[in-house]
Formats: structure tokens, C-alpha cells, sequence
């Protein structure tokens, strides 16, 4: 039989390869088109209705680029549109969202301690703020406080911060920040979406048709654009930070994850500067570095201590009765918590990697598949195998993992 958890494991890792393969593509033609956009420069004998041109070199060949603020007075014979780089970074997003988050939701998404609901109800709840989230930001854009784009961005900036720390009151740490980075991709691509290709469609028809566009939609598109250009690099760390605990799992993950969408304007407004020749403000990155600092400080201070629920999941329940349990509990504890516990004692260690925790049968119940996987299948770890498992240690927790489930099938 092909084992089921490493099926799963591996089809996780070809989404978020995907995932990350697309939002490469995403991102760098973003950049590009940023950089583009702000680069353009007016020039004598322009054609009418051009806003602005832009000489370029690279891979041994020169190239000459002309942007139309509306549109150019005919259609031209071939046009690419940038589209899908965006929706295919969102799907696989998604894709992610479901196996990692509403899959494992019982270790990844729902807290206890926090918010004890079922998870179903939790995963309803993350999927209805994903959707309000959008709607609500869409309509303060097309609203009359949306003129200012200004404005506007403050606005939107606090309603994030409130937003980041609404979540903690409901989910993991880990999940808070997920979420925090699928309300922002989403509004990013929704932009291109319902907004941006829309709008140029709109152009387009109207030059087909004869007519003279309408300047308006490039307006509308030209102020999403701006949102996402500020956006993505937030986004980027965002989806990051699941791998470090020091950003999701301290008690002022809100507030970090606020200053993230700070640096992350900082820092674009560094290059969208020097793009624009329009100035060299080093400043932003003394900004970015305070802001860095804080951060690092921030994730520093303890956590209040607060009762554990030791009661355990159904499923960890399953893997505590099993077959050969307390002989693989007491060697994964013995093996592991010097670093996997609540207070680590391995030099260096000062927080349990990923924030998971060895050092009761509890714990290594619910961990249960994790363990599986990184002790049992492969040797990942311990790291190094600094702690000397042996391979009858490892061959133990594959036969308590599969016959657990056996038992559960």
C-alpha cells in the first residue's frame, strides 16, 4: 500500500512549488511594469496620444517601448495581455489554503485556547472574511472617499492593522498571518480581475468600435495598480512567515505584522523613486531598518502564560491508543524536547522550531503524522541526527503511525 501521508505530503509540495513558481512570474512582471511605468520619459516626435517612451538593453539586444496613456488610435494586429500569472498564482494560493489550512485545520488553523469551535465553523469564518474583505475594499475604492487615492490608503492601512488583530481573537498565530497574506493576494488579484482587465476590454472595444476611449478607466485601473505595487513585498513576507515562529507565535503578532505592511511601502517607495529618476531617498531604508528592529524586539517579549487545555483531538486520541505508543512517546521525548518543549535547553534554541512541542505524550499524540513523516520516512530529524535516533527508533514510529491508522480506516 502507498501510504497515504506521504501521497499527501508530496502533493502539498508540488502546490506550493506551483505556488511559488507563479507568484515568481507574477511578481517580476510586476516589477517590471512598475519600474516601466515610472521610467517612461517624454521625447520630441512622440506619435499622438503617447504618453511616453522608454529605451531598454538586456540579452544583447535593444529594446524601444511607447505607453498610450488611453490607447493608441487603432488597434494594434497583436496584443498580449498579463493576466495569468495573477490568477495562477491566487488558484494555487488557494489550492494551499485548502490542503494546508482547511485540511490540517485542527493543528494549523484552529486554537482552543483562542477560539474553540468546530472546524468547520472555522473554516466558514475564514472564507466569509476572505470574501467581505474584498467587497468591502472594493467598495471604499469606487466610493467618494476612494478620489483620494491618499486617503484612501490610510483608511485601508487601519482597517488592516484591525483586521490583524481581530484574527488573533480567532485563529493560530500561523493562520493569523496566512490570513492576513490571502486578504491582501486576493484584493490583488480581484484588482486584476473585476478592475484592471475589465477596464482595458472596455479600451479595447471602444477601438474596434472607432470610438475614442474613455481616459477614466485607466484612471480607475492606474490607482488598483498603485495598491498592489505596495502591497506585494507584505504579501511576500506574509506568506513566509509560517517557517518562523518569532513572527506568528509571540503575543504581538498584530502589531508586527502592521509594521510589515509599513516596511513594505518603505521599501517601494525607495525604488519606485529611483525608477521615476525622481530622487534617491536612502532615508526609507534607515525607516525599514527601525521598523526591522521593532519587529525583532517586539517578537521578543514573553507571552503570558495561560493554561493549557490538555484535552486531545479525536484523532490525536487515536494515535495515543494505538499499538507501541508509550515505547515511541517516551523516545521522541527523550530524542526531541530538548528543543521541541516550553522551554528548549539546547544552546541556541530559545523557542520551539515551528512551535511545536515534544515534551509530553499529549503533544506527541497530536503531532502524530508531523513526526511520522520527518523522523519516521526520512531522517530529517532530529537535524543532523545530533540526538543518535536509531534506525529501530525510526522503523518503531512507522509501525505505531500505520497502525494507527490501520486501526482508523
Amino acid at each position: 500500500m502507498y501510504e497515504y501521508a506521504i501521497i499527501w505530503e508530496w502533493i502539498m509540495f508540488a502546490v506550493r512549488w506551483l505556488h511559488v513558481i507563479t507568484a515568481i512570474a507574477w511578481i517580476g512582471s510586476s516589477f517590471y511594469f512598475i519600474a516601466l511605468d515610472l521610467g517612461l520619459r517624454q521625447a520630441p516626435n512622440l506619435p499622438a496620444g503617447a504618453h511616453g517612451e522608454e529605451w531598454q538593453v538586456h540579452g544583447g539586444g535593444f529594446y524601444h517601448i511607447r505607453k498610450y496613456l488611453v490607447a493608441p488610435a487603432e488597434m494594434p494586429e497583436h496584443l498580449t495581455w498579463f493576466k495569468w500569472e495573477s490568477y495562477s498564482t491566487w488558484l494555487s494560493g488557494v489550492a494551499m489554503m485548502f490542503l494546508v489550512y482547511y485540511g490540517g485545520a485542527e493543528l494549523y488553523l484552529v486554537d482552543a485556547a483562542v477560539w474553540d469551535v468546530p472546524v468547520w465553523q472555522a473554516i466558514l469564518t475564514s472564507l466569509v472574511s476572505l470574501t467581505v474583505a474584498w467587497v468591502a475594499y472594493d467598495l471604499l475604492c469606487k466610493s467618494k472617499f476612494g478620489d483620494d487615492n491618499r486617503r484612501l490608503m490610510l483608511l485601508l492601512y487601519i482597517i488592516l492593522v484591525a483586521m490583524a488583530w481581530g484574527y488573533t481573537q480567532l485563529f493560530t498565530g500561523r493562520a493569523v498571518f496566512l490570513h492576513l497574506g490571502a486578504i491582501t493576494a486576493t484584493v490583488m488579484t480581484a484588482n486584476v480581475f473585476f478592475i484592471i482587465m475589465p477596464n482595458q476590454r472596455i479600451v479595447v472595444a471602444d477601438l474596434q468600435a472607432g470610438r475614442v476611449p474613455d481616459a477614466k478607466y485607466g484612471k480607475i485601473a492606474k490607482q488598483r495598480s498603485t495598491h498592489n505595487n505596495y502591497l506585494t513585498l507584505p504579501v511576500i513576507f506574509l506568506m513566509l512567515s509560517n517557517h518562523y515562529p518569532l513572527a506568528f507565535a509571540t503575543p504581538y503578532n498584530w502589531v508586527i505584522a502592521a509594521l510589515v505592511f509599513l516596511m513594505g511601502v518603505t521599501i517601494r517607495h525607495y525604488f519606485n523613486s529611483k525608477h521615476a529618476r525622481s530622487g534617491n531617498p536612502t532615508w526609507t531604508w534607515a525607516v525599514t531598518a527601525v521598523l526591522f528592529v521593532l519587529i525583532m524586539w517586539l517578537s521578543s517579549i514573553p507571552r503570558a502564560e495561560v493554561e493549557e487545555d490538555t484535552a486531545m483531538a479525536p484523532q490525536a486520541q487515536r494515535f495515543a491508543l494505538a499499538a507501541h505508543f508509550e515505547d515511541v512517546s517516551d523516545m521522541i521525548t527523550g530524542r526531541c524536547s530538548m528543543c521541541h518543549a516550553d522551554e528548549p535547553f539546547w544552546d541556541g534554541i530559545l523557542w520551539a522550531p515551528k512551535a511545536v512541542k515534544l515534551d509530553t505524550p499529549e503533544r506527541v499524540a497530536a503531532q502524530a503524522r508531523e513526526i511520522y513523516l520527518h523522523a519516521g520516512v526520512s531522517t530529517a530529524m532530529p537535524p543532523a541526527n545530533v540526538s543518535f535516533m536509531e534506525p529501530e527508533e525510526r522503523a518503531l514510529v512507522r509501525k505505531w503511525y500505520l497502525g494507527a491508522v490501520a486501526q482508523g480506516s
